[in-house]
């Protein structure tokens, strides 16, 4: 390297927190000149990205998409919910979305260089979370919402439904959004995780001092609190809470459902 030695680089970049590519650059640009160096990376927002990439991006945005029947949902961390608003921000999260839902799952990893200039640009840790792709099947519906704070969206829900309309699949996804079930059904829920919770109930219940003769109902009433609290088929509808969502479905079946909440 003229002018400069890979000690030089390894200096700068310790130094600035800088990248080993931008450290490299700078005294290039600079030819050799370390205070030089130095200030080029300052004014191209290079130094401290390193540092950066460290922190917690515990804020962030959701931005959902929909291209010829397939709907895709991106999550957009960052560290700050001044950024998670802004326009630069809320824009690249959508722009994300929209090539996963016309490109694919791997359309978000491809666009490297511009998430690059976004933490140039905005000076913090940003990085992509989830991203989800549903494609509806056969028969089926996709239905999708997104709840929408301060001009970003911080609650996204994609849900696939068979033998469902438009209506009824947002439907679905809106209830989701707010309900915000683990599973779709009781078949679903890990059954290590069934018996530990019945294990709990009984104990609890035995610790109460009820008649024994009455503790099967208490108990299979008690997991059925705790189904309702996890399980999509079993929850009280949103907007009736006089049904449970099996009911609100008719004949209608939920396949899947993906939810994205900014900070979980």
């Amino acid at each position: 390297m003229a002018g400069f030695t890979a000690k030089d680089v390894q200096a700068l970049r310790k130094e600035t927190g800088a990248g080993m590519l931008d450290a490299k650059r700078a005294l290039t640009e600079a030819n050799g000149d370390v205070e030089a160096a130095r200030q080029w990376l300052r004014v191209n927002g290079l130094a401290g990205i390193s540092a950066r990439q460290g922190r917690e991006s515990s804020e962030g945005a959701v931005a959902l998409a929909e291209s010829a029947g397939t709907v895709a949902m991106v999550e957009l961390r960052c560290e700050t919910d001044f950024v998670a608003k802004s326009d630069e921000f809320v824009n690249f999260a959508a722009e994300l979305a929209a090539a996963v839902a016309g490109e694919g799952e791997e359309a978000a990893a491809s666009r490297g260089d511009e998430l690059e200039r976004l933490r140039v640009s905005l000076r913090e840790n940003i990085q992509v979370g989830r991203v989800v792709r549903f494609a509806t099947g056969a028969g089926g519906r996709v239905g999708s919402y997104l709840h929408v704070q301060s001009g970003r969206g911080v609650n996204g829900v994609i849900v696939e439904v068979d033998g469902a309309d438009g209506d009824l699949a947002h439907d679905v996804a809106l209830h989701i959004a707010f309900a915000r079930p683990a599973y779709v059904s009781r078949d679903e829920v890990p059954t290590d995780d069934v018996a530990g919770e019945r294990k709990t109930i009984e104990e609890i219940v035995r610790k109460e001092g009820k008649p024994e003769a009455a503790w099967p109902k208490i108990i299979e009433g008690r997991l059925a609190s705790w189904y309702r609290e996890r399980c999509l088929l079993d929850q009280p509808f949103v907007r009736d809470d006089k049904r449970k969502v099996a009911e609100m479905l008719g004949g209608a079946t939920v396949v899947r459902f993906a939810q994205i909440v900014v900070g979980s």
